[in-house]
């Protein structure tokens, strides 16, 4: 088991992933230790024309209650934020969101580099960023950004990616302090919430 040296100055956490994603944010967040204390913020592609069923079904497994932010709405410890489909989701200072319908950015919306970007800019080194399986380049500057602001960066391990574009994109751009597999990934949020107790 790795001792990953953590401490409780993190505030927030934020995840991006695209394709081949799903089943490792449902390990994570159906094994997301109970009152968890820190909010978590996914940014995730999705299916544009498909508007239920994708937060019914992450809900099914998290033990956190998860929301799709509205537009200004404050960020809460405790609660798993997930972009809505087809709006850019920004993190701002006074810690709320901002949701808007902008190009697309990497041929996305809501843009992964944007929400990591974004999160890095208010949160700077109390922000821990994990980057997972996807099959384009969104989330790498995003990665940077978290780390050129003393944020920790955590990428899913390429060879158990379903599709490893993604993470190597942001190994590639920076120094990643973390390349984890998803069994690694649960085991540093437990550790991680022992620090908060």
């Amino acid at each position: 088991m790795t001792n990953f040296n953590l401490d409780n100055r993190y505030k927030a956490i934020v995840i991006g992933g695209s394709a081949g994603s799903f089943q490792g944010i449902v390990k994570i967040l159906s094994n997301l230790p109970d009152n968890f204390p820190l909010p978590i913020i996914m940014c995730l592609h999705r299916l544009k024309h498909v508007r239920n069923g994708f937060v019914e079904a992450l809900s099914i497994k998290s033990t956190a209650e998860i929301v799709e932010p509205y537009d200004k709405q404050p960020i809460k410890k405790g609660k798993v934020y997930l972009a809505p489909s087809n709006y850019h989701m920004s993190t701002e200072l006074g810690h709320y969101f901002s949701l808007s319908t902008e190009e697309m950015i990497n041929n996305s919306r809501p843009a992964i580099d944007l929400t990591l970007g974004t999160t890095a800019y208010v949160f700077r080194d109390k922000l821990i960023g994990i980057l997972l399986s996807g099959a384009n380049r969104d989330g790498g500057l995003g990665m940077k950004y978290i780390k050129d602001r003393g944020g920790l960066t955590i990428v899913q391990d390429p060879a158990e990616c379903m599709i490893e574009t993604m993470p190597r994109a942001a190994m590639s751009v920076t120094t990643i302090d973390h390349v984890l597999k998803i069994d690694e990934i649960v085991e540093f949020f437990k550790q991680l919430h022992k620090q908060y107790k």
